[in-house]
C-alpha cells in the first residue's frame, strides 16, 4: 500500500525541492522562504551544489532513492514537492534504486522510451500517486517568471521581431516531437534547433560555425518557449545571465522567450548583462507567430 501524507492546504507546510544544478533552486528556495515558507531542499548528487545547499536544511540523494525521499519527506511535514535546476538526462544503468524504485522499475524503464517531457511527466504522476503535490515555480515564487516587454535598455528590430516570429512557429511545430526548447534564428534562418546538448552548448555550436565561416547570416535571435501541452510544473525554460554571455558571444542580437512561462535567474543581474553585453532581452506572448 502507498504511504500518504497528512493533507494540509496548498501553500502550507514545508516545500520540498528536489534540487539540480544551476542557480535556479536557491533562487526559489530563497523567494519561498521570503513568502514565510519553509523550505527543504532535496539535493540531487553529483548536480546540486554543495557550497549552496549548505546554506538551507537539505538532505542529499542519489538518482532513484524515492523510498528513502518518501521517508525523509514525511518526516519533515512535506507535502508540496518542487523540481528544479539542471539534471542530464541520466541512462538506467545510473539509476541507484532503492526497494521502492525497484517495484516502479518496469514503469520507468517504459517512461525512458521517449524525451525528456515524457519522462518527467511520468515521474510527476508517481510522485502524486504516492500522496505528493507537484508545484512549479508559478505557483511558489511567480516573481522568478519572465515579465511581457524588453529588460534592459535595447529593443528587438523589425528583423529581429521577424526571427522571433519565426523560431516560435518552429518551435510549436517541433513541440510533437519532444527534442528540446530553444531555436536560433537570424534572417529567418535557422541556424540550431537544441537538442540534448542544451541551450549553452546549442549556442556554443552556433559560435564555432560563426567562426569556421559555415555560418554568414549576422545576429540572429536565440527563442526559447514551453513545448505545447507540457506540464508548466517541470522543466520549464529557463535564462540566466550565462544564457546571455553565451548569446553575445554566439555574435546573437538578442534573446526572447515566452513571458509568463519563463524562469529568470537571478533577475537582479540579468538586465545589467544584457545591457554589458549589447544585446536585448525581450519577454513575447506565447502565440506570436511568423508573417
Amino acid at each position: 500500500m502507498s504511504e500518504r501524507l497528512p493533507d494540509p492546504p496548498a501553500g502550507e507546510g514545508a516545500l520540498a525541492i528536489i534540487c539540480g544544478g544551476g542557480s535556479l533552486p536557491y533562487a526559489l528556495a530563497d523567494a519561498a522562504i521570503r513568502r514565510g515558507r519553509r523550505v527543504i531542499l532535496f539535493a540531487l548528487r553529483g548536480w546540486a551544489d554543495p557550497a549552496r545547499v549548505a546554506a538551507y536544511p537539505h538532505h542529499w540523494s542519489w538518482m532513484g532513492q524515492f523510498g528513502r525521499f518518501i521517508r525523509i519527506a514525511t518526516r519533515e511535514g512535506c507535502r508540496d514537492v518542487v523540481f528544479i535546476g539542471s539534471v542530464g538526462r541520466p541512462s538506467i544503468l545510473q539509476l541507484r534504486p532503492d526497494i521502492r524504485v525497484l517495484g516502479l522499475l518496469p514503469r520507468i524503464l517504459r517512461l525512458f522510451r521517449g524525451g525528456d517531457d515524457r519522462l518527467l511527466s511520468g515521474v510527476g504522476r508517481i510522485f502524486e500517486e504516492h500522496g505528493f503535490r507537484l508545484m512549479g515555480p508559478k505557483d511558489v515564487a511567480p516573481e522568478l517568471l519572465m515579465p511581457l516587454g524588453p529588460v534592459g535598455a535595447r529593443e528587438p528590430g523589425a528583423r529581429d521581431q521577424a526571427d522571433i516570429a519565426y523560431g516560435l512557429s518552429l518551435l510549436r511545430a517541433t513541440s510533437p516531437f519532444d527534442i528540446g526548447q530553444a531555436a536560433i534564428v537570424a534572417d529567418n534562418h535557422v541556424l540550431a534547433l537544441e537538442g540534448p546538448e542544451g541551450t549553452d552548448a546549442t549556442m556554443a555550436r552556433v559560435a564555432e560555425l560563426r567562426r569556421s565561416g559555415r555560418i554568414r547570416a549576422p545576429g540572429g535571435v536565440l527563442i526559447k518557449a514551453l513545448k505545447l501541452g507540457q506540464d508548466q510544473r517541470i522543466d520549464l525554460p529557463s535564462i540566466g545571465p550565462q544564457t546571455i554571455a553565451s548569446a553575445a558571444a554566439a555574435g546573437l542580437s538578442g534573446v526572447a522567450v515566452v513571458a509568463g512561462t519563463t524562469i529568470v535567474a537571478e533577475p537582479e543581474r540579468i538586465a545589467a548583462e544584457a545591457d554589458r553585453c549589447g544585446i536585448f532581452l525581450v519577454g513575447v506572448p506565447a502565440d506570436e507567430t511568423a508573417p
